[in-house]
């Protein structure tokens, strides 16, 4: 990754928020490719848990390459909190949804 001092586009955190953002995107789309192979928007626990597990292992593997393979680059724990976070993120987004077209379904 380039250096973050001399650029105007990157900042000290940015890669956090990269972290963040990637790990966010990425368990939206498992939560909408399991919908879409349930066919139906319907809460559940077990799929949640499993995305959840999926992200935490994929971030974790990284941090692992990171710190025992890519030597120029630096595993660092911050960076596997804010892959759960992004994950968590989406959960939130996902209940939140749900919830939202729950009461709309049972309102109407």
């Amino acid at each position: 990754m380039p250096d973050s001092s001399g650029s105007g586009f990157f900042f000290e955190g940015f890669d956090k928020m990269t972290h963040l953002g990637f790990f966010f995107v990425l368990s939206v789309l498992l939560f909408y490719g399991k919908i879409r192979y349930q066919h139906t928007f319907a809460f559940r626990t077990l799929t949640i848990f499993k995305i959840l597990l999926i992200n935490a292992l994929i971030g974790g593997a990284i941090e692992m390459l990171q710190w025992k393979v890519f030597t120029y680059r630096s595993a660092e724990w911050w960076d596997f909190a804010c892959d759960i976070l992004g994950s968590l993120m989406a959960v939130f987004s996902y209940v939140l949804l749900h919830k939202l077209n729950f009461n709309e379904k049972h309102e109407s």
